[in-house]
């Protein structure tokens, strides 16, 4: 490597790269390992300031004063190593549990003393070994203290510590039962979901598959049709011929809608930028009455009155899909008829009314009730005014023709966000 080169990888030992789950690993075993140092510290600090006249956890005041009493090094030795395991041995719960056992055995039965660290060491290394489901060595442990109790002459701490263990050892395995079972509700959350998610997007590719397979193919051969039948034919008016470029040109528009539509859809699919535009508003509505006034040939009104203020975005889109409903619908049933698409621009709601001065729906043969027979245009505008919190109304118009009428709230655009 040269002298200004930068090793690709970091240094390793032992086959561990220090990488971003080694540095991870380190972290997890920094809090046992300060844990383990500390109890240590408090062990040895307990046995280097104790004196012959301090009552430990079990004392025995003949080996205190007993000129053959251990040297506290060696008592300093055992509190290590009923406390240090922990942490340094963290990764090997079975290992360092054996050694701190016996360590404490040792020091409660031969030397006759312990330290408050070694004894909390050793119900938190047994709690670990309950954690990690193992149960059998966690009750030789406790054995091996009712046993010692059973020699002693003083039995309470031994005693409390064959009852502690199996109490640790429980609580252990209850919390590893509690995670386990909480893990696997995750990951059966995590399935229904991923299940939900697999079948929707299954829907929505079924629906683009026949959107693109058979309600755009008839709507590109209504294109076609129309332009062919306004270049073939002989001798036909200058109104038919524009009627029929006005057919094909709603159908290309149509088609283009199509794909946006199966873009949305089937987000996965190829689509161009320019095709995404924002969902038409209020603002679109000029160009649609346009664009109906071109294709039916009679007259269409926009009236406005109220002051003009910004409205939620979604009640924009539903009102102007409300009103191209209805002006399809007007198209469809009273071919002919003139049309008035009136805005009311409310502090509280916006009233939106299309009227058109058609024969009306009865004398049309339609259901009353509806204004299409076994249609879904009335239904769809309903929808749409309830999925932003407005009404709808249709029904006949006083003094003939076919009235719709929604009531949608006037939401300024800056409290809807």
């Amino acid at each position: 490597m040269k002298g200004g080169d930068v090793p690709s990888t970091l240094p390793s030992w032992r086959g561990w790269s220090l990488d971003g789950r080694a540095r991870q690993a380190f972290q997890d075993r920094r809090a046992p390992l300060v844990a383990g140092l500390a109890l240590a510290v408090v062990a040895v600090l307990q046995i280097a300031l104790q004196t012959p006249s301090d009552h430990l956890p079990l004392p025995s005041p003949a080996a205190l004063t007993s000129p053959a009493a251990p040297p506290k090094i060696f008592l300093i030795l055992i509190a290590l190593a009923t406390t240090l395991p922990l942490g340094v041995l963290w990764a090997q719960p079975r290992t360092a549990a054996v050694i701190i056992a016996l360590a404490d055995l040792l020091s409660l039965g031969v030397v006759h003393t312990s330290t408050i660290a070694g004894l909390i060491t050793l119900v938190a290394v047994v709690y670990r070994l309950g954690h990690q489901a193992a149960q059998a060595l966690a009750a030789c442990i406790a054995a091996a203290f009712l046993l010692l109790a059973l020699t002693q002459a003083d039995r309470l701490v031994l005693i409390l510590l064959a009852a502690a263990v199996p109490l640790a050892a429980w609580a252990g395995y209850a919390r590893r039962v509690s995670g386990d079972s909480a893990e696997r509700h995750a990951q059966h959350e995590q399935l229904a979901g991923s299940l939900v998610e697999h079948s929707v997007r299954g829907e929505r590719a079924r629906i683009s598959r026949e959107l693109h397979d058979v309600v755009a193919h008839h709507i590109s051969m209504i294109a076609v049709q129309a332009e062919t039948a306004r270049l073939t034919t002989q001798g036909m008016p200058p109104a038919g011929a524009q009627r029929l470029l006005a057919i094909g040109d709603t159908a290309r528009s149509a088609l283009t809608e199509m794909r946006r539509l199966l873009g949305v859809l089937r987000p996965d699919a190829a689509t161009e930028p320019g095709q995404l535009r924002p969902q038409p508003g209020l603002a679109q509505l000029n160009d649609l009455l346009d664009l109906a006034r071109d294709a039916s040939g009679a007259g269409t009104r926009l009236i406005v009155s109220g002051w003009l203020t910004p409205l939620d975005p979604g009640v924009e889109l539903a009102a102007y899909r409300i009103v191209q409903e209805a002006l399809t619908n007007a198209r469809r049933h009273a071919p002919g008829a003139a049309v008035d698409v009136e805005l009311r621009y409310g502090s509280e709601c916006l009233s939106l009314r299309v009227r058109d001065n058609g024969p009306g729906p009865q004398a049309a043969g339609d259901t009353p009730a509806d204004g299409l027979a076994g249609g879904h245009g009335l239904v769809g505008m309903r929808e749409r005014a309830a999925a932003v919190g407005g009404t709808l109304r249709t029904g006949p118009a006083p003094g003939g023709g076919f009235l719709v009428e929604a009531m949608l709230p006037a939401k300024a655009e800056q409290d809807a966000a």
